[in-house]
């Protein structure tokens, strides 16, 4: 399995970083794609991230596992990028998972992806016109779609995409070195 993150000026640290890093992690190949022409994207608290290579070296073909950080501004620039939206709509389509979180999940509601499934994102970013159930929930897995409601609810996120593409050992392994108690079990570490 390997998965792209898409990166635009604005998008949320927490939310790109610690997908990456959980994926990361569980030895899931995760590429962050700038989609301009640099390298360099600044977060919408002013960090700048290096990205790992930018839109125009992406391959789609390439890529089991599509993904968008949220973050106001840099939801707004990623909905802008026509290439983008290409990609996700016939990734989705496909049958690939395709996973938003926060204001993301609107862009997908825009392209009709969000039409009779269920999903959740940032409460003001649904709208009625997306055709599909939301869920105040932290993440919600339909099918091949996998969203976020927002920033806090990052690490379930990244868990809920972990927990479809590694095996339970990975996912254990994963949450027992971050030490997140997933429903307030007890941590044991894996065998």
């Amino acid at each position: 399995m390997r998965c792209a993150i898409f990166l635009a000026d604005g998008f949320e640290d927490c939310e790109a970083l610690i997908t990456v890093d959980m994926l990361r992690r569980g030895s899931v190949p995760a590429d962050m794609i700038s989609i301009t022409d640099d390298l360099e994207v600044h977060s919408s608290h002013g960090v700048t991230m290096k990205a790992d290579m930018v839109l125009m070296e992406f391959l789609p073909e390439d890529y089991d596992v599509l993904i968008l950080p949220g973050g106001k501004v840099g939801t707004k620039n990623l909905e802008n990028c026509q290439v983008l939206a290409n990609a996700l709509k016939a990734h989705f389509e496909a049958g690939k998972l395709t996973c938003a979180i926060c204001a993301a999940p609107s862009i997908l509601g825009h392209l009709g992806i969000l039409k009779g499934r269920h999903y959740t994102c940032f409460p003001g970013f649904e709208e009625a016109g997306f055709g599909g159930t939301y869920e105040m929930e932290l993440a919600v897995t339909d099918g091949n779609l996998i969203t976020g409601r927002g920033m806090g609810a990052t690490i379930e996120f990244a868990r809920s995409i972990l927990k479809q593409i590694a095996d339970e050992n990975t996912l254990k392994r994963v949450e027992y070195g971050m030490q997140y108690e997933h429903s307030f079990r007890t941590l044991k570490k894996p065998e």
